[in-house]
């Protein structure tokens, strides 16, 4: 069996030997791609046709890492891809990745796709919990993460539920608090909204700026024992190496600056570290296993030449890129706000035509129930016409009838002269006869009032119908001058919203970038505020017995003031020779 293997192994040696390319797969953020390698290139001959792939100048903060039996590591520039111990099946796996990280993420990160790779590789080191972030922060970042993918938010779009497949918190945080997933949505989607008018970018570097000040960020650990054969973690990062006890990565017991340490080798398994300050000892430690010191050189190396690159003046090609960066950054600050003032003008226009179909259905509802009144009124006006000309007919009636009473009178005084009983009887009669004859006087001097009034109704109710009218016309002219006088900006076109970019809007740009550097200390302290804020939200339904002794350690840390930047500031205070000699005690 064993010596079937072996022929087998040699077989499958002597072809790779006769093929002149092999296969190789790069495994980025975003995606996969696969390159056909000559059997001669070297490292970097793949490194930078992966680059050249990806559009990616920066080239100096990335690496090409494969997994080797139970560690990484980084393929080696210098050296042909296939005498190094990358994996033997085709295609090959290899994974673009940072392997150095930037001391501060806004100055020195330059292009999009930098920036766009990085925030990719934090994210998902946050939620695999490989960074601890403490459960506010987490909160913040994953709004963030929300506005880079969605952009801004509208409540019309992102409705409840629409962050129920998306992975933005770690587990550990889920599991810290007795929340659902509709109130760890809500607390997001509060600050996503706050974050309004940012670009992808925009939203991309500010998740970065958080997530740096995180104290595990950028940090690589590894298992050392020092002289005492204590078990120690050592730290490497863009600042120095640090050490740390194995149960608590976010607080290191001392520190060494890049720019104290003159030489660092290593012989087998152990390491050595030579400070700048020739009055110090060396001091030294051992690993687990050599591959692992390789490694630890590897990058101790690469962030001090970073670390020694960075105060230094920008070589010209960084120089270009960020003259270019620059440009490209005002040209798009200058296109954003001609479309902001584009939508602004639209949604001007917008509310004018929704201000103008709302007054136009106002003046239709006044023209209708000003018609209403005028039907009324000419119903009024006929009805009391018809009353009048009944009532002057009936006194008309009442006065013939009162003249025939009179003359009845007359006739019966004549005859009164008939006879003694007659004439009784006549007097009574006449009596009745004037008191008749009163009484339809009465009535026709009443009748004769009612038709006077009437009249009067019916001339009132003919000027209440002109007014009516009158009204009615003024409110139609109305709506015509408004509809006249309706602004142009409703039918908005792209001639009325072009924008030119000249050097007027650069100045501008350019007193902007200034004044938000003069407000920067002022977000932090927003920022800060909008961490408490979170944190005293959710602080009430915290589960205290599921906290992890990091999560421990990070709150007594924030309960004494300690950050990962005023500690390391601290710890630097000391002498390097005091500090070389606690690390031995330890």
């Amino acid at each position: 069996m064993a010596s079937s293997l072996a022929a087998k192994m040699g077989l499958n040696s002597l072809r790779r030997k006769q093929a002149k390319n092999f296969n190789v797969r790069i495994s980025t953020m975003e995606s996969d791609m696969e390159f056909s390698c000559e059997v001669k290139w070297k490292g970097k001959d793949l490194f930078d046709l992966v680059c050249r792939t990806l559009g990616l100048r920066e080239t100096w903060f990335f690496g090409l890492q494969y997994d080797i039996k139970d560690t990484v590591a980084w393929l080696k520039m210098d050296k042909k891809v296939l005498d190094q111990e990358v994996p033997k099946e085709e295609p090959i796996t290899l994974y673009f990745l940072a392997k150095f990280y930037p001391e501060n993420a806004e100055e020195e990160l330059v292009q999009d796709i930098t920036q766009h790779l990085f925030f990719l590789q934090v994210k998902r080191k946050i939620l695999e919990e490989e960074i601890h972030c403490p459960p506010e922060a987490s909160v913040l970042l994953a709004s963030y993460a929300v506005h880079a993918k969605f952009g801004d938010y509208d409540p019309n779009i992102h409705k409840p539920g629409f962050l129920g497949q998306e992975g933005l918190l770690p587990k550990r945080v889920i599991n810290l608090y007795q929340m659902t997933a509709e109130m760890w949505e809500e607390r997001i989607t509060a600050c996503y909204a706050e974050h309004r008018g940012r670009t992808r970018d925009e939203a991309e570097m500010e998740y970065l700026k958080i997530a740096q000040d995180l104290d595990m960020y950028g940090v690589n650990y590894f298992l050392i024992r020092n002289k005492k054969g204590t078990h120690l973690l050592l730290g490497v990062d863009a600042l120095g190496l640090h050490i740390y006890e194995p149960d608590n990565r976010l607080t290191p017991k001392i520190s060494f600056p890049w720019n104290e340490i003159r030489n660092i080798s290593y012989s087998d398994k152990e390491f050595t570290i030579k400070p700048l300050d020739k009055k110090t000892n060396v001091f030294k430690f051992n690993s687990s296993r050599l591959r692992v010191n390789k490694l630890i050189l590897q990058l101790c190396i690469g962030n001090h030449d970073l670390f020694i690159r960075r105060r230094r003046v920008d070589s010209l090609e960084v120089q270009q890129m960020k003259a270019q960066a620059r440009e490209e950054r005002a040209k798009k600050q200058v296109e954003r706000q001609r479309l902001e003032r584009e939508k602004q003008l639209r949604e001007e226009a917008e509310r004018a035509r929704d201000e103008m179909e709302r007054r136009l259905i106002q003046l239709q509802d006044e023209a209708h129930m000003a018609n209403e009144a005028l039907v009324r009124s000419e119903q009024t006006a006929d009805l009391l016409a018809e009353k009048a000309q009944i009532a002057e007919e009936e006194a008309k009636l009442l006065t013939q009838k009162a003249a025939e009473a009179e003359s009845e009178m007359q006739r019966i005084k004549m005859t009164a002269i008939r006879g003694q009983e007659e004439r009784r009887l006549m007097e009574q009669k006449m009596l009745e006869a004037e008191m008749l004859a009163l009484k339809m006087a009465e009535e026709s001097e009443r009748r004769a009032k009612e038709a006077e009034q009437l009249k009067q109704d019916l001339q009132e109710a003919r000027e209440s119908e002109h007014r009516a009218k009158h009204k009615l016309l003024e409110i139609t002219s109305r709506a015509v001058y408004t509809a006249d006088n309706m602004p142009a900006d409703l039918s908005f076109s792209r001639e009325n919203l072009s924008f030119d970019f000249k050097d007027t809007d650069m100045k501008r740009l350019s007193m902007e970038i200034e004044k938000e550097k003069v407000e920067y200390m002022e977000k932090s302290k927003h920022l800060q505020e909008q961490l408490n804020e979170l944190k005293t939200e959710i602080e009430s339904l915290k589960l205290k017995e599921r906290e992890t002794p990091l999560d421990i350690i990070h709150n007594q840390n924030t309960e004494q003031g300690t950050s990962k930047h005023s500690n390391f500031k601290k710890l630097t205070l000391q002498s390097t020779k005091s500090r070389v000699a606690f690390f031995e005690e330890l």
